[in-house]
């Protein structure tokens, strides 16, 4: 786990691939390991750049041989985001997904939520797009400072 805490997500390289919770589980299975991802979604463009990536930085550690196991079930949620990924979101200039309730209850949103500039941390905030540079981000605009920013959706 230490050497996948060292291997950046390719679109949004301040979070690592452990800190975005996309790593299910790592075994050590003789002279190799095996690596169990779930993508941010099953379409994601980025899942074979982070395969890659993790056997690159496996091998280079000394790991034999590296079997990359994608698993789609269950699917991967934003809940996984480790707090300090989602501080390196919110530093990098993407607003993190917000914090869901502990009790297990799913928020209804019949708009979109509110959220502040990474910026300038005005409001108020308008949605651009509901997609910006990957699909599991949203492209807003601050009306103080008027900058656009990007949003990580809630999943």
């Amino acid at each position: 786990m230490r050497v996948l805490e060292s291997v950046p997500d390719p679109e949004i390289p301040v979070v690592s691939v452990c800190g975005l919770g996309i790593i299910r589980d790592v075994a050590i299975e003789g002279d190799g390991v095996r690596v169990v991802v779930t993508p941010t979604y099953s379409g994601c463009p980025a899942t074979e750049v982070i395969a890659a990536s993790i056997r690159e930085a496996l091998v280079a550690a000394g790991a034999g041989d590296v079997h990359i196991e994608t698993r789609l079930s269950p699917a991967w949620t934003t809940d996984w985001i480790t707090p300090a990924a989602r501080a390196s979101l919110s530093a990098y200039g993407i607003v993190p997904p917000g914090e869901r309730p502990t009790d297990g209850a799913q928020p209804i949103r019949l708009v979109a939520r509110s959220v502040s500039c990474p910026r300038c941390g005005g409001r108020p905030t308008t949605q651009l797009s509901a997609f910006g540079a990957t699909a599991c981000k949203a492209l807003y605009r601050c009306e103080v400072c008027r900058e656009p920013f990007e949003v990580f959706k809630e999943i």
